[in-house]
């Protein structure tokens, strides 16, 4: 078996064997309130940060708008499920359909903003994304949408006028947002979250995938050999915007009230937090940095008040420095050389020979 294969399997097995844990362990009563309110938007987390782990470290380029795509992905699945709430049943049915449009129209603009921005590299690029995903925050706070007995009625800044009072229903509302169904559990955030890290590893174990890195290791080598390098940046930007796409409409069937502020730059930048804190190109780590920074300060800052963000701050800056300075590096060699680790992992590699010869 291959490494890469065998790294896949252990991740995917220990990200199913933990999410099938917790969801039992919240099933029988063991985990209190505040825990369980955090599986389901940790879940929605993750799925985010492996989309933009695609982006920013398999592909290497530096995406800011990636708050922009789950937006889409949060008002077009929710918009669908009130419209066709009475009318598609069963309700998985209809919550399926609302999921994959939600990730086929923020697919659709990836490609749209994909063309043209991905010419531009580094911090050309960052900052493209990042007007991107303020402008469809701008755009979804200044949208109406009301149904009545003549059908969808459309307004931009201001409410749509001419509306029949007693059939009509709002759909969405401006800066208030919308109300979507709450069908979102945490069982439906763990299948897609497994779907969709099935479908990045594979995509990144693939001729495309390694074309991907590839383009990051070395753009003019890769132009070089052959590579369609604007082929291959847009097949990965549009399947990272895809999957942020269904991630915002779970976050969507998930809150009793979605409003657009949400998705405004700082989302985006803590998504990379959990990216680059969690290793570029690691989806294991993005998936391991992102349960650590999430649950931190929910479960055991919140209790420090005011000095909850700053203790927040110091642990993202050890994190930063274990990762990444020298001084950290050498210290993480040292101790990997040292006798008793050495040890250690010959007894580790002395009892898989053993298991594999019996």
């Amino acid at each position: 078996m291959r490494k890469q294969t065998k790294n896949n399997l252990i991740t995917f097995g220990g990200t199913a064997v933990l999410c099938v844990l917790m969801a039992v362990l919240s099933g029988l009563g063991v985990l209190d309130n505040k825990t369980n309110g955090l599986l389901v938007p940790i879940g929605i987390y993750i799925i985010l940060a492996i989309s933009l782990n695609l982006t920013v470290g398999i592909l290497g380029e530096l995406s800011l708008g990636h708050a922009g795509f789950m937006c889409i992905g949060a008002f077009v699945s929710g918009t669908f499920s009130l419209v066709f709430q009475e009318t598609i049943q069963p309700v998985w049915l209809r919550f399926a359909l609302a999921m994959i449009l939600g990730g086929v129209m923020a697919a659709v603009f990836g490609i749209l903003i994909g063309i043209p921005a991905l010419r531009l590299r580094g911090d050309y690029l960052a900052i493209v994304t990042l007007g991107f995903g303020e402008i469809m925050k701008s755009l979804a706070m200044n949208i109406y949408l009301t149904a009545d007995k003549n059908g969808l009625h459309f307004g931009f800044t201001v409410p749509p006028e001419n509306i029949d009072d007693e059939t009509k229903r709002e759909l969405l509302k401006g800066p208030i947002g919308m109300a979507a169904p709450q069908d979102t559990n945490f069982w439906i955030v763990l299948i897609v979250l497994l779907i969709c890290l099935a479908v990045l590893m594979l995509f990144i174990d693939s001729k495309s995938g390694r074309a991907c890195m590839a383009v990051r290791d070395n753009y003019i080598a890769a132009q070089s050999v052959g590579i369609n390098v604007t082929k291959y940046r847009i097949m990965a930007f549009v399947l990272s915007a895809a999957v942020a796409g269904i991630a915002g409409g779970l976050y969507s069937h998930s809150i009793s009230l979605l409003t657009a502020r949400k998705f405004d730059y700082n989302l985006s930048i803590l998504i990379l937090v959990f990216v680059v804190l969690g290793g570029l190109g690691s989806l294991r780590g993005s998936i391991i940095a992102t349960i650590i920074l999430y649950a931190l300060p929910e479960l055991f800052l919140r209790e420090a008040g005011n000095l909850r963000m700053l203790l927040y701050a110091i642990v993202l800056i050890a994190m930063m420095l274990w990762t990444n300075a020298p001084f950290c590096i050498r210290l993480r060699e040292r101790i990997g050389a040292s006798a008793p680790m050495q040890k250690l992992k010959g007894f580790l590699k002395k009892d898989k020979s053993a298991g594999g010869a019996a």
